[in-house]
Parts: C-alpha cells; sequence; structure tokens
C-alpha cells in the first residue's frame, strides 16, 4: 500500500515539478536543484486566468496521481517487493520526463544523469537480471545508437533525435539492457507514429513515447 500512496503522492507533483522546470530551464543541474527547492516567489494578479490556469494544473495532477498509483500498483503486483523501489524511480523519473518534454520539448540533464547512474548502481548492487557490464554496454549502446542514426537521417531530413532524447535512452539502456533498448526503440518510434498520425502533425516531442515504451518493456 505505502508504494501506491507514494506514487499517487509523486503523481499529483509531476505538473507542478514540470511547471517549474519551464520556469528556469535551460540552467545547469546545480541551479535548477536550487531553484526546484526554493522557487521564485511571483506576485502574479489572481483574476480569471490565473484560476482557470490553477484549475487545469489542480486536475492534470490529478490525472497523473491517479496513473502513477495504477502504475505503482502493477509494479508492485508484478516484481513484489523485490527491488521495488529501484523499479518504482525508474517509473517515476520517466513519466517526469515525460511531462517535462510535452511541456519545454525539453528533457534537463538534472533527471536523465541520475537516472542513468542509478540504472547502473542498480545493476551493480541489486539486479539479478542484468550484470553491470551488460549496464554499461547498454548505456553506451544507448548513446550511440541515435546518434548514428541521427548522422544517417540528417542526409534526407534535419528532423532527428534531440540531445535529451539520446541521453534518456542511455539511461534507459542502463536499466534495461541491450536487448529490451533495442525494443525501446522499436516501440517508441511506433508510438510516436501512431501519435503524429492521430494529430497530423510530424513534429513534436519523444520523450514522452520513449517513456510510454520504456515503461512497457520493464514489465516484460
Amino acid at each position: 500500500m505505502i508504494y501506491i500512496l507514494v506514487g499517487l503522492f509523486w503523481g499529483a507533483l509531476i505538473p507542478y515539478m514540470a511547471r517549474r522546470f519551464a520556469k528556469f530551464m535551460p540552467a545547469t543541474p546545480a541551479y535548477a536543484l536550487y531553484r526546484l527547492i526554493k522557487p521564485n516567489k511571483t506576485s502574479a494578479r489572481k483574476n480569471a486566468k490565473y484560476y482557470k490556469l490553477r484549475k487545469a494544473y489542480m486536475l492534470r495532477g490529478c490525472l497523473y496521481a491517479v496513473l502513477t498509483a495504477i502504475i505503482s500498483a502493477l509494479a508492485w503486483i508484478h516484481f513484489g517487493t523485490d527491488a521495488i523501489w529501484w523499479r518504482l524511480g525508474f517509473i517515476w523519473s520517466l513519466l517526469l520526463l515525460a511531462e517535462v518534454d510535452i511541456k519545454m520539448f525539453l528533457l534537463p540533464d538534472i533527471v536523465t544523469f541520475p537516472l542513468l547512474m542509478c540504472g547502473f548502481a542498480f545493476a551493480v548492487f541489486d539486479n539479478p537480471d542484468l550484470s553491470a557490464t551488460e549496464s554499461a554496454i547498454a548505456a553506451l549502446a544507448g548513446y550511440i545508437i541515435p546518434i548514428l542514426a541521427t548522422l544517417f537521417l540528417l542526409w534526407h531530413t534535419h528532423e532527428a533525435f534531440g540531445g535529451g532524447d539520446i541521453k534518456l535512452l542511455a539511461a534507459i539502456g542502463a536499466w534495461l539492457g541491450v536487448e529490451k533498448l533495442m525494443y525501446t526503440i522499436l516501440l517508441s518510434c511506433a508510438i510516436f507514429g501512431v501519435y503524429s498520425l492521430l494529430r497530423h502533425k510530424r513534429d513534436g516531442a519523444f520523450g514522452p513515447a520513449l517513456a510510454i515504451a520504456a515503461i512497457i518493456l520493464l514489465f516484460l
């Protein structure tokens, strides 16, 4: 039950944290962490627009809270209590990154880099299914493969993987290993393709597709 409650609380905070990132990014990791802990105080006039925006954020917070609680419950049922906090931290970080990318088309290093380090630490200390060596190789593959793909795509189009997407893929590789990293790339492309077709637009944030695909592959 504690996993669901913490997930509920974290999910409710995701829109707020994404909004905080949008106010001070891009920034150095140290300054970003400082502004997350101690945000700038503003004296915004509380008019109709302000209350409408606050209502929208509260609704989005409730939706994320329910979604995060459900995924946390599924993780608890699927994995049990074995290394559950590691896996929940991975899921919750991905959900936060998805919202930040939707909000500002940016995947901040202050989240992706610790996610990479934690994935490697999980492989070293508490993951019987993934060795530290494979974790490191998968992280390297997650970094190199999209760079090579981007170099190839630039011959035909200017639309390719962004720097944040590449770092996120490296982090996902450290958590899931080489095989699931490959499936994550394929599945995320399929998810983004369907999303683009529904919107009738080719551009958009790719981070949410990566996050959804990685969460799905975590359970497989």
